[in-house]
Formats: C-alpha cells, sequence, structure tokens
C-alpha cells in the first residue's frame, strides 16, 4: 500500500492581539487547534498577547511551502505588508 500526502493540508496564519497590539506569523496543519494552543499561553511570546484573534491564513500544500511562506513575510519586517495581506485577505476565520 501506497501512502501519498494530502495536498493542500497546510496554513501560514497571522495572529492579532490588541492587548499588545502585535502580529504574529506562524504555519500548522490544524488551524483551530494552533489559536487554541496560542490563547492558552503555551509559548512564551503569545502568551504576554492573549487573546490573539486570527486575521489571516493561506493554504499550502507542503509544509515546506508553508514554512518558505511563513519565512517570506516574516523577512520583510513590515507591518505595513502584514496589515497589506490583512486587508486585502481572501481567507478570513470566524472564531
Amino acid at each position: 500500500m501506497t501512502h501519498q500526502k494530502q495536498v493542500g493540508m497546510y496554513f501560514i496564519y497571522i495572529l492579532y492581539s490588541k492587548r499588545i497590539n502585535k502580529y504574529y506569523i506562524g504555519c500548522t496543519e490544524n488551524l483551530n487547534k494552533r489559536l487554541e494552543e496560542h490563547n492558552a499561553g503555551l509559548s512564551n511570546f503569545t502568551s504576554k498577547g492573549v487573546p490573539w484573534v486570527r486575521v489571516y491564513f493561506e493554504q499550502l500544500e507542503t509544509l515546506s511551502e508553508a514554512r518558505k511562506r511563513e519565512i517570506e513575510i516574516k523577512k520583510k519586517k513590515s507591518r505595513k505588508y502584514i496589515e497589506f495581506l490583512v486587508s486585502n485577505r481572501a481567507h478570513s476565520s470566524v472564531g
């Protein structure tokens, strides 16, 4: 039996914390679970900004592509670019 990789099951996401007025960029296989983990304070950085709201995400086919896109966004070091993505988002989420 051959195991085939599921296509399109990885995501990059941007979270926003009104409390600290900051964005957080990450990648995951499970958007809802990862948001719950951030809001549970399981990360040193994100624990300071609870509650976090997911304001943007992109779906990619592989973990490698998701990590590459995450790094691409982070390397810009630009709040303006992040806010551009968020304001022109193709994807939004509730919750």
